[in-house]
């Protein structure tokens, strides 16, 4: 499908593997110039040239920490001096630790409050002017189906992203008028590394095997299997062009209708 993206640029954080290539990787095939980041360089650079092979005009790796400010901001102006500026910006990166709320200590917040709400707010300030002044631009960020129905033993992500929520929700209110959308998408249970790394932490507490509690929490949801990575990136795709250009300020779950509410 050409979704009339050839031309727009993007940044896709966290694009080494799983959901974030996969949203790479869509945009790829429609022609998106792209500069992606992540913390081990070594595994960057055969996604660059997969992307190319896709039809990325151009790709551009960055080794960037989401934990660290000064990274953040050395991506930014790297993305836009590599590409000229950048359309679309995906805010993606790990999840924080499995655990319950009990669990929860000052240090764990203040770690992951940089991860999840600090560093992505960073990056999107310093290229929301760009933006603003071409009155057209895109803001992903990636969340989790816990921002709309609190999931059991993952207490950290369920408190720290809702800080993301306001913040879109927020955002999308000021720079709507500037041509910019900003939402969030919420996965539910993706087949990637951090399904496998879950399913490890909740069977170590049950003596089960990953693959028996993939097949247990598959049962559970409407559609009876995991999401596949690049059912997701298309989605990233469609909210990115012009086509979703009247979606903003939402939280569209791609969960195989796991959540309960609408």
């Amino acid at each position: 499908m050409d979704l009339g993206l050839r031309g727009r640029r993007a940044l896709v954080m966290g694009a080494s593997k799983g959901i974030g290539r996969a949203i790479a990787e869509s945009l790829a095939a429609e022609g998106v110039a792209l500069a992606i980041s992540g913390r081990e360089a070594a595994r960057l650079a055969p996604v660059t040239e997969a992307l190319r092979g896709l039809g990325a005009p151009a790709a551009h790796a960055f080794s960037a920490d989401v934990a660290n400010g000064a990274d953040m901001d050395a991506l930014a102006d790297g993305a836009v001096k590599a590409l000229g500026g950048v359309d679309i910006l995906v805010l993606n990166h790990g999840g924080p630790p499995a655990g319950t709320a009990l669990d929860v200590t000052e240090e764990l917040l203040e770690t992951w409050f940089r991860r999840i709400a600090l560093s992505p707010i960073r990056i999107a300030n310093r290229l929301l002017p760009g933006m603003r002044e071409r009155k057209w631009g895109r803001i992903l960020a990636v969340g989790s189906t816990g921002m709309v129905q609190p999931l059991p033993n993952l207490a950290l992500s369920n408190i720290l992203r809702a800080n993301i929520v306001g913040w879109a929700k927020t955002l999308s209110e000021e720079v709507g008028p500037d041509g910019i959308t900003v939402n969030i998408m919420a996965p539910g249970a993706i087949m990637t590394d951090r399904s496998v790394e879950l399913a490890t932490a909740a069977g170590s507490k049950t003596g089960k095997t990953p693959e028996q509690v993939i097949a247990e929490r598959e049962k559970t949801i409407p559609l009876r299997r995991y999401g596949r990575p690049e059912e997701f990136g298309r989605t990233a795709a469609f909210l990115a062009s012009d086509a979703g250009s009247y979606i903003s300020g939402s939280i569209i779950r791609i969960d195989g209708g796991i959540v309960k509410g609408f």
